[in-house]
């Protein structure tokens, strides 16, 4: 990887999965076009969990090209964990009982005084699916574990606190911008629905790379966490 190539990586792989989510999505909403939907854009919103498989598979891809740019592999950003295995285990779980709240209030709080009930705002989110769609969700927490912390804080905030020069510069924005890649997850073009969006994940993301930041040997932990999380998202989706 060329100086350049490798300045730019991190600021790419920031901005990526933002893009790629409202990206997929189009290519969705022409599918359901031409299909004969009524209201493509509008039926895209309800398969964002297939937006988000095909943008993890990309940014695995990404990151796989990246790391091996820089003659490493994909967990090198992973410290051995095998001596502190008891403490780290017991750290996360600590971690996930202080993240529950922070997913759950936030998300209510937000959609009651935007739109009046979380009810509104999460049939904005989880529509029905056809039962094949559906199933094949069921690889998007799979593979976002390999996907999206390991983008932000696994590859990109180690490059840019050696760019910036700040820990704390590099922590706020890949923090940031996890929460920010969900206002287009999916790309609702109401203002409420991206300050929903936004909100609802702004402390859980900061808390979970201020984690990571502090104790990287928690990585494999959390991004397991992660998965089986979303897991239950998907369990919901085809509940419906």
């Amino acid at each position: 990887m060329n100086p350049t190539t490798n300045k730019m990586a991190p600021w790419i792989l920031l901005l990526s999965r933002t893009v790629l989510f409202a990206l997929f999505q189009v290519m969705i909403a022409a599918a359901l076009a031409l299909s004969g939907s009524a209201a493509p854009w509008r039926a895209s919103a309800g398969w964002w969990m297939i937006s988000a498989l095909l943008t993890n598979l990309v940014s695995i891809a990404l990151l796989t090209w990246c790391f091996r740019q820089e003659k490493q592999r994909f967990f090198n950003y992973i410290p051995p964990v095998r001596k502190t295995f008891w403490k780290d285990l017991g750290l996360t779980l600590l971690l996930m009982a202080a993240l529950m709240p922070l997913t759950v209030l936030p998300n209510q709080w937000l959609a009651t005084w935007l739109f009046g009930s979380p009810e509104t705002a999460n049939a904005i989110l989880f529509q029905p699916l056809p039962l094949w769609a559906g199933l094949v969700s069921l690889l998007f927490p799979l593979t976002i574990a390999f996907a999206e912390l390991p983008t932000y804080f696994g590859y990109v905030m180690p490059r840019l606190e050696k760019q910036l020069g700040s820990g704390w510069a590099a922590w706020a924005l890949a923090s940031f911008f996890l929460a920010l890649q969900h206002t287009t997850l999916p790309l609702v073009l109401d203002w409420r629905f991206i300050v929903w969006r936004l909100g609802m994940f702004l402390p859980l993301a900061f808390l979970m790379g201020l984690s990571l930041k502090l104790r990287p040997q928690m990585f494999p932990y959390l991004m397991v966490c992660h998965a089986l999380l979303d897991l239950t998202t998907v369990v919901m989706l085809l509940a419906l």
